[in-house]
This record gives C-alpha cells, structure tokens and sequence, in this order.
C-alpha cells in the first residue's frame, strides 16, 4: 500500500532533499509540501494525507501548535516530527501534541524509512541520539515539555496570537492572519499579558523563544 506523504519545512532546500529521499522508495508518494505550519494543516485538510513529516520550528505556526491541529481534526494522519534540536523538551512537546515519531534532520535519509514503517504499523519510532536525550533527561529529573504544561495555560488561540506578536506583526496583521477582528486580537493580548503578567512585548517575545513558539533566536 503506497504511503501518501505531506512535507512540512520552512527551507526549500530541505524539502527538495526530502522530497529526493522518500521518492526513491516504491511505496512512497509525496502529495504535497507546505512551508508554514497553518499551510501544513490546511494542506492536510484537502490532500487528505496518510503521513505528515512535520518541521518542529517554523515561522507563523510552529510544527508543536500545527501537530496539535492536524490531529485534532485528522486523527487517522500519522506525524513524524523532523528537527535540528534533541532536546528531550521538543521531543515530549511533540509527542503530546500528537507526533509518533521524532527524527533528526541530521540522520533523515536513514532514520525517515524507520519512522515510517512504524507509522505503517501504529508504532512511535525515536532516532539514536533522540532516545538518549530523553533517557539522560528523565534520569537528571529535568526537562518540562517545551510548549507543554506550564504554571500558565494559553489557549490555542493565544498561543497562535503570541507566535505571531513574537515574530513582529501588529494587531491588524494578526489578525488579517486569522482572519479574526483586531479589537479579537487585542482582547486576546490583554489576556496572555494578564497570565503571564509580562507587560511588554519585548519580554513576551522571550517566553515565546523559550517555550518553543518560535524560532526566533534569543
């Protein structure tokens, strides 16, 4: 049976790489690519794809928030998660947003055929180097979930809002983004200030970066 493959990445070039590696195999079909995380799950809507190989840090809508809602609304799609990062924190993120499986871009072209025999199968599949990051983590003690549970909850909603806030846009490019009122967007920014009682936007720019809502460097 051909495996029908969605691929996620804000970079071209990885795409293409992508694309080159699972078209070698005769069971693969790519349907489609998506540079942005609310491209992936719109594209997931109307292509109606069997896997999606998911960029974890990507402008507009992270690969965590895009995970949560292909999933959501597609329970059957299967997500392999593919980073630069190990950090056992992306890892958990995704997997409780979703993923089945987390892949290092680094080792792609050997490790994606792995990740997506154990989707085939209902399995979870971590690479190498992923599995002792999270080993070594949960023997250290340490290491919440990037994006997961926190000492304050954001709604999706407002964590799509802060993402975009972070990223530099204003309240009528937000919401023009999605397609909600301005006066929506402010009341959503008061709200986010008032739980995370950050008042500027530069310092809700810095717990943006550190719970992995985007990939803006520190």
């Amino acid at each position: 049976m051909t495996i029908r493959i969605l691929l996620v990445d804000d970079h071209e070039l990885m795409r293409e790489g992508l694309r080159s590696i699972l078209e070698r195999e005769q069971d693969v079909e790519v349907v489609g690519e998506a540079a942005s995380g609310r491209d992936a799950v719109a594209l997931s809507a109307t292509l109606e794809p069997d896997v999606v190989v998911m960029d974890v840090g990507m402008k507009d809508l992270n690969g965590i928030d895009a995970t949560k809602q292909i999933r959501s609304a597609h329970p059957s799609v299967k997500v392999i998660a593919l980073s630069s990062h190990s950090d056992s924190r992306y890892v958990s993120a995704m997997l409780a947003a979703g993923a089945c499986s987390y892949v290092l871009k680094a080792n792609a072209y050997s490790d994606l055929r792995r990740a997506l025999d154990a989707a085939r199968r209902g399995k979870n599949y971590l690479c190498a180097d992923v599995t002792k990051s999270v080993v070594d983590a949960s023997l250290s003690g340490g290491g919440r979930p990037i994006g997961g549970a926190s000492e304050v909850e954001l709604s999706d909603r407002e964590r799509e809002v802060l993402q975009l806030l972070a990223e530099g846009l204003s309240s009528p490019q937000i919401g023009k983004r999605l397609f909600i009122a301005t006066s929506t967007v402010e009341t959503h920014r008061r709200s986010i200030m008032r739980k995370l009682s950050i008042h500027n936007v530069a310092d809700l720019t810095k717990w943006a970066i550190r719970e992995g809502l985007t990939e803006l460097e520190a």
